[in-house]
């Protein structure tokens, strides 16, 4: 009996024990889930994109040179003329002034691969926290399920001492049938919990790239000192944030989009060299001339009904809207980390608290084994004490993962 209750209190002091050093760091698995993420690629296809935009609307500032051809062959036709004819027409066209279409196109363009930008590196702080979660998610369910052995262990053990006893004469049928109870409930806990963990672990490889079943081991456990990070003020908070930057400049797109509705409705001036090669009309003798042309084009919009008032009403409104959405965004960065820090603060407090648990109910739990063993307690108080020490190695598993969590969520939330 002695032994078994060195036993247990070598069990109740696993919290101080860190696990056994693994072959995956959380740096190392962050650094393989940036490598893999489908959303990352996602995000940098989108940047690209936008970049091929702006050198798309920069060609509006080039000349352009196009060319038309025809031909055409006439079913019936005019005595002594050929049955057919055709035109080439080359056009060499630059436009001097485009009602500020073309600057205010190259602007939306430029803005658009800024949000790019900021969207891939809000995805980028989304995926770290993805990792962070799957880490600690997966360290969480294997002290899980480690603990629910130990528990399962120390019901047997007592199992064992009860048998003995009733085989003895020294306790009833009763206190065999409810540690028999206990030990059937606590196995089938135990294939739940393994079942979670396989569950976790197949999140935590797919998210890297690796093949789901592969078992793993971590350096780090949720059980690890993690340093409480330090409160960043709101507005810092705020303006580290990409996705806020992103706002500020869909603002300011929309800025562009209310030139570019106007530019349509203002004068629009360009010049151009072209040229013509076709038969002679009517085509007698199939002969060809060749003839160019230089010219000059003013176009400008006198009256549309009111088609400018109304577009230009449309991309303002639209302006406005990106402008409340900014505001939005802004309230919403300023309520996460409040929220999140308090978050944090909480969960760092529940740490300590429940760790100073878990030692008492360890206590507990090898006082009342061992006064069972020597006759001076029931049946009853060491399964309360078993059932109480679970519970609150279950609430410190629980206290640490919410802690790791909450620092991994305010890092992200503060964009750090």
């Amino acid at each position: 009996m002695k032994r078994l209750f060195i036993w247990i209190v070598m069990v109740t002091g696993i919290v101080a024990v860190h696990p056994v050093p693994a072959q995956i760091a959380l740096d190392d698995y962050r650094a393989d889930v940036a490598a893999y993420s489908r959303q990352l690629k996602i995000a940098a296809s989108g940047s690209e994109a936008a970049a091929e935009g702006v050198g798309q609307a920069r060609t509006g500032y080039l000349p352009r040179l196009s060319l038309e051809g025809s031909f055409t062959e006439a079913f019936r036709c005019n005595a002594g003329s050929e049955p057919w004819t055709f035109s080439v027409l080359p056009q060499l066209v630059q436009t001097l002034y485009g009602g500020g279409s073309v600057r205010a196109a190259v602007r939306q363009a430029e803005l658009g691969y800024d949000i790019a930008l900021c969207e891939e590196e809000f995805s980028r702080l989304d995926v770290r926290y993805a990792a962070d979660y799957a880490y600690w998610s997966l360290s969480a369910v294997d002290l899980y399920a480690v603990s629910m052995r130990e528990y399962v262990s120390i019901i047997r053990s007592l199992k064992q001492v009860v048998d003995r006893r009733f085989s003895e004469g020294y306790t009833s049928k009763s206190d065999v049938l409810m540690i028999d109870a206990r030990l059937s409930e606590a196995e089938y806990s135990l294939v739940s919990v393994e079942q979670n963990y396989e569950v976790a672990l197949h999140n935590f490889n797919i998210l890297c790239g690796a093949d789901p079943a592969q078992p793993v081991t971590l350096a780090g456990s949720i059980r690890d000192s993690l340093p409480l990070p330090d409160r960043m003020d709101a507005a810092d908070a705020v303006a580290r944030r990409p996705d806020y930057t992103a706002a500020q400049l869909r603002t300011e797109q929309a800025a562009a989009s209310v030139r570019l509705a106007r530019a349509p409705f203002n004068p629009q001036l360009s010049v151009g060299v072209g040229g013509s090669w076709q038969p002679h009309t009517p085509n007698r003798t199939g002969a060809t001339t060749v003839d160019g042309s230089v010219f000059v084009k003013l176009s400008v919009p006198i009256f549309h009904w009111g088609e400018r008032r109304r577009a230009v009403g449309v991309a303002r409104a639209q302006q406005a809207q990106q402008e409340w959405t900014a505001a939005q965004r802004h309230d919403e960065i300023v309520r996460e980390e409040m929220n999140g820090w308090t978050a944090l603060v909480q969960s760092h407090a529940q740490v300590a608290a429940s760790e100073e648990s878990l030692r008492i109910a360890g206590e507990n739990l090898a006082i009342s084994t061992y006064s069972y063993g020597e006759g001076r307690a029931t049946i009853l108080d060491v399964l309360q004490a078993q059932l109480s020490w679970i519970q609150i190695y279950t609430n410190a598993i629980r206290a640490h993962f919410n802690y790791a969590v909450a620092v991994s969520d305010y890092l992200r939330i503060t964009a750090q």
